[in-house]
Formats: C-alpha cells, structure tokens, sequence
C-alpha cells in the first residue's frame, strides 16, 4: 500500500517547510510528496530547491478570485500525477505528527473498503493545542460537523469518482472539505472516523475562509452555496433533502443583504 501525500500551497512560505518535514519523519516510508503551488509570491522556491530530491513540484495559475476553486483545480491538475492507493490531502500550514500513515495503513487493513478515513485533528492557535470536537458523526443537524482538509484520507478511485461526479465544481465558496465530508458521510456512506493524534491543523488569520464574518453577506451566501450543494447531490442520487427552513432563510437573508 502507497501513500501519496497531496500538498497545496499558496503563500504559506513561513508554515511550509514544517508541514514537508512532517512528512518526511513518517514511520510509514511507503509515500510520494506532491506539492502543487499556486505561484506563490512569498519565496517558497528556496524551500522547495531545499527539498527537491523529496518532492514532485507542479506550479499551476490561480484561476479564479475564489481560494476554494484554486485549491481544487490544483487537486484536479495532480490527479494524474498520483501514484498512490491513497491520497492524504494536506494545506501547507498544516503538518502531520509522525504515526499519521502508520496508523491509517493499520485502520485500512482492518477493512479494505473504506472511500475516507478521517482523522480528528489538533488545532493549534498560538502557542497552545485543543482537540477538534466532533458535534455528531451522523447529519443530525444541517450538515455534518466538518473535519478539516489535512485530516481527509481517501482512496485515489474514490478521488477520480468526486472528480468524475462533477462534485468539485460551481460553488466559489465552498471548500474541498465540505464537498467531501458530505458526499461521503451523507451519501455514499462508506467512510471511518478515527480519534487518534495524526494532524495538527493551524489556525491562522489568513487561512482560506477566515475572512469571512458570521453572519455577514457572505456568510450567508456561502450558506447559501452549501444548501444547493447538498440538495443537488441529494436529487442526484435519489434522496430527499430536507433542510427547508435554514434553505429558506438563508436564501431570503443572501438576497437581501448581498443587494
């Protein structure tokens, strides 16, 4: 079994280094590093000549004015680069603590079959650490708790199959996280959630949606997005959506206040 460990970049240049270092001390030394970068313009060339015997390096050009998109369009670019059974997703200013692949080969063994492994995260704001807390493993709620980019493990077919689903498309605002914790907690089903130390994920102030503020335009646009995501892959496979009244706020409160 072969990991690929999928990096995206784009100007986290002062993070970078660690996360690469963290996947160099894996346990498990069964892995490839691809790092797909943004043309970032903080100078990460220097890291990434530091590390060039240990990474395979795409640079693809932001596309869009939307973060999420970019992220995913440069998760599409590598797809044909990937050489692994499974595809460890991981945002530059994130890092991997050294058991991570270790502990996820020893859950896939367990049962072959899983689409997505999931991880419960550290965070990490400053200087301290607190445990990622997981509302409901279920959708008791709109939607499911959503675990971060950098705990997300899924097989490389199961990653063709998002992709060839169309699910990483439209929707500006809505991150690779989202879409796949709902395709694969809500729909398919066929997912497992661990509660082991395996990912630190770094809060910091320039992360991809930390500009936008609770209950503001956009928020509410975004939320917006989320409930037309999930409503049209329900109706794909044949489900009934639910989630009326919080659909229906949400579009009154977007249209007014996105005026």
């Amino acid at each position: 079994m072969k990991f690929s460990i999928l990096i995206t970049s784009y100007n986290k240049g002062q993070y970078l280094e660690e996360c690469i270092k963290s996947c160099l001390k894996q346990t498990n030394r069964n892995f490839e590093i691809i790092i797909c970068d943004n043309y970032s313009d903080d100078n990460p060339d220097q890291i990434f000549d530091k590390y060039k015997k240990n990474i395979k390096l795409i640079k693809k050009k932001r596309t869009s004015s939307s973060s999420p998109i970019n992220q995913i369009d440069a998760i599409k670019e590598v797809f044909s680069n990937i050489r692994g059974d499974i595809v460890c997703l991981l945002d530059a200013d994130d890092y991997f603590l050294p058991k991570k692949l270790e502990i996820l080969q020893n859950e896939i063994l367990k049962r072959k079959s899983y689409d997505v492994i999931f991880d419960l995260p550290l965070i990490k704001k400053f200087n301290y650490m607190i445990k990622f807390k997981l509302k409901d493993k279920k959708q008791k709620h709109i939607w499911p708790t959503i675990i971060n980019t950098s705990s997300i493990s899924l097989s490389k077919s199961y990653l063709k199959k998002c992709i060839e689903k169309k699910i990483l498309q439209k929707f500006k605002f809505l991150e690779i996280d989202f879409r796949i914790n709902v395709y694969s907690r809500c729909i398919d089903k066929n997912f497992k959630i661990i509660d082991q130390d395996v990912t630190v994920y770094r809060q910091v102030e320039d992360s991809i949606m930390s500009n936008i503020k609770k209950y503001s335009a956009k928020w509410w646009y975004k939320r917006l997005e989320a409930h037309k995501f999930m409503e049209e892959e329900y109706n794909k496979n044949n489900l009934l959506y639910l989630n009326k009244l919080d659909y229906g706020v949400s579009k009154v409160l977007s249209k007014i206040l996105n005026k």
